[in-house]
């Protein structure tokens, strides 16, 4: 029988947290759907076997799938490299139509001014491009907040490997004891607990499809310390809310 892993130790006080942007702090209501059917269209294009690949799967795993099955396929250096800057350049181009629909998270300036205000270093991962996510923040007034920021167009790896994260609580001088990821995705509870750092889930916005196929229960299976229903339960919940009207 393999030997367990110790549980993570926690440190109290948080020191730094760490949020994903699209869907968490956002809404900009990506068509992922038409961004995976381009991404496959291209792989198709570049040598994969039609059908091989899934529309179901997220980008990242489709993305991963194609690099696997073009090296063991022994494609040319030319072929790899240029399904890589030409998927890049069409998953941009489809993510920055949604941003003039992109709007904030109902809850999210007044958390994060909160959080700022008391002295939390607050840090930005997501899987979206810099461009986008830089104009995002610039759109809904959070840029002030982040001067941490790791997108998917940062160099070394990505969300939802670990070292992304690790990377950026690196910039941010923050040990991972006395960090916290908050996401609404799998995607980023994979992140925050192959990183060892503590998640805290947020449910998905009633008008995000994920709405209905996301639940406490699954992220509490993944390893979420906690759940909130919006940005207003996540500032209870780390105990920043401002005191009731008497």
């Amino acid at each position: 029988m393999p030997v367990r892993e110790p549980e993570p130790h926690f440190l109290e006080p948080l020191l730094g947290i760490v949020f994903d942007l699209d869907g968490t702090l956002v809404l900009s209501h990506h068509d992922f759907g038409r961004m995976r059917s381009e991404v496959i269209r291209l792989a198709e294009r570049s040598g994969v076997s039609p059908g091989k690949l899934s529309v179901q799967d997220p980008i990242h795993r489709i993305v991963e799938a194609t690099r696997e099955e073009l090296r063991n396929s022994g494609v040319p250096d030319g072929v790899f490299y240029r399904f890589e800057a030409e998927y890049q350049k069409r998953v941009d181009a489809i993510e920055l139509e949604a941003l003039p629909r992109t709007v904030p998270r109902e809850g999210a300036a007044n958390l994060l001014k909160t959080l700022s205000a008391r002295g939390f270093r607050l840090g930005l991962l997501t899987r979206s491009s810099e461009e986008f996510a830089r104009k995002a923040l610039v759109r809904t007034g959070l840029d002030p907040f982040f001067s941490y920021l790791r997108s998917r167009s940062s160099p070394g790896p990505a969300k939802p490997s670990p070292e992304a994260l690790l990377l950026l609580l690196k910039e941010m001088g923050v040990p991972l004891d006395r960090a916290l990821f908050v996401g609404d995705h799998l995607i980023d509870a994979e992140c925050a607990t192959r990183a060892r750092v503590r998640f805290y889930a947020l449910l998905p916005d009633p008008s995000e499809s994920t709405a209905t196929t996301m639940s406490a229960d699954r992220f509490l299976a993944v390893g979420a310390s906690a759940v909130a229903r919006d940005l207003v339960e996540l500032t209870r919940q780390l105990n920043v809310a401002s005191a009731p009207a008497s």
